[in-house]
């Protein structure tokens, strides 16, 4: 190019073109990436003010993520209690099922073909019984054995065998023993669990006709004792079901586990969430009913009533326990709103900076292009005035 000269006003020209085609470049290339600043060359200050941004807006993302599984867990916890409060109506209505069922005893009466007996007689008179045998009571689930004879401890007549069973038999097997007014022998327990009597010789076994007579009646009781074994299971199911309703190993519900949901990449804003145990030995206190001898939780119905109460007080705990959870699970999900605002308006902001206006760019374009246009017809004229000296050597 040194070693061609080019006249004013060609050169101008020429300029001007050259401006035109870069900045049609420029615009072509916007349009194209959609950026009007793509590395720090563009404009270090917006190319680096919009990196910032968008960083910023991709740690939020981050805690998002990590709000939506807080969101989880709570949720978790939240049909967990809703599910305990299910058992916990289910134990209310055993208990007051137990309650509207009256205890009916159960009694067993003997049918002495030889006829009545008095409580003087004595038991090695009466067919098979001998002194040494020994006579086995078995009510519900408490067996009591006698011996037959005349020492300590032991019993010879029938009146020493009907008190014996009443001071033996207590608490809440009651059981008592009498003479009917046409001589046979009756057994009643109160409680209305199964009666069993039997009577072996040095364990072989010996035959009561001759007590309690070949054709032995019972009435069957009514007792609770199906209710207790049900309040039972429903209490271990509770137990359970608060084990299971964990997310991603933690578990609001069962311990003391501690949910941590932060809501800025400092991790100077954020949300404790404890949790309790709301099982029957922890904040529900539901204690466990007596089904062994000796230790019936449902005998008497004050006993069955203190349950009720301890359940209405186990279903207030899950009540307000699950207000808690409700307000932190708000608490979350409004930081979740606001974090995903908060990011849209970084990602904005950093687009302002960075993205081309297409619309703005095409117009570029278009005027551009007729600037070119007009360039060359501008430089064709500039250089017909050097094509007219020519002519002069034509």
């Amino acid at each position: 190019m040194a070693d061609v000269v080019l006249s004013g006003a060609i050169r101008s020209n020429l300029l001007s073109m050259q401006n035109t085609a870069r900045l049609l470049d420029e615009s072509q290339l916007r349009l194209a990436t959609g950026l009007k600043v793509r590395s720090a060359v563009d404009s270090p200050i917006s190319f680096f003010t919009a990196q910032g941004l968008n960083n910023r807006a991709s740690d939020l993302n981050s805690l998002l993520d990590s709000m939506g599984q807080a969101v989880q867990t709570l949720e978790a916890a939240d049909q967990g209690i809703k599910s305990i409060l299910k058992l916990v109506d289910s134990m209310k209505a055993v208990a007051n099922q137990a309650l509207e069922t009256k205890i009916k005893s159960t009694v067993l009466t003997s049918n002495q073909d030889a006829g009545p007996l008095t409580g003087g007689v004595t038991l090695s008179s009466l067919g098979a019984l001998a002194t040494g045998n020994t006579i086995t009571l078995t009510v519900g689930d408490v067996t009591e054995n006698v011996v037959i004879g005349t020492g300590v401890g032991e019993v010879e007549t029938i009146t020493d065998l009907m008190n014996w069973v009443g001071a033996t038999f207590t608490g809440d097997e009651v059981v008592t023993a009498a003479l009917t007014s046409d001589g046979q022998l009756q057994i009643t327990a109160a409680s209305g669990r199964d009666i069993a009597i039997s009577a072996a010789n040095g364990g072989a076994p010996v035959s009561l006709d001759g007590l309690m007579g070949s054709r032995v009646t019972a009435t069957d009781g009514v007792n609770r004792d199906k209710f207790e074994t049900d309040f039972n299971s429903l209490r271990e199911q509770i137990d359970q079901l608060a084990g299971d309703a964990s997310y991603k190993g933690v578990n609001l519900l069962k311990g003391n586990d501690v949910l941590s949901v932060f809501f800025n990449t400092e991790q100077t804003s954020q949300l404790e969430i404890v949790g309790v145990a709301l099982t029957p030995e922890g904040e529900l206190n539901i204690a466990e009913v007596g089904y062994v001898s000796g230790d019936h939780g449902f005998t008497a119905d004050s006993e069955i009533k203190a349950f009720v109460e301890t359940l209405n007080a186990a279903t207030n705990v899950l009540r307000q326990q699950a207000s808690t959870f409700g307000a932190n699970l708000g608490v979350v999900q409004i930081r979740q709103d606001f974090t995903k605002s908060l990011i849209n308006t970084l990602e904005t902001g950093a687009s302002n900076l960075t993205v081309a206006d297409t619309n703005e760019e095409g117009a570029k374009m278009l005027a551009l292009q007729t600037r070119q246009q007009l360039g060359t017809t501008a430089l064709s004229l500039a250089n017909q005035a050097e094509q007219g000296v020519l002519r002069l050597f034509g």
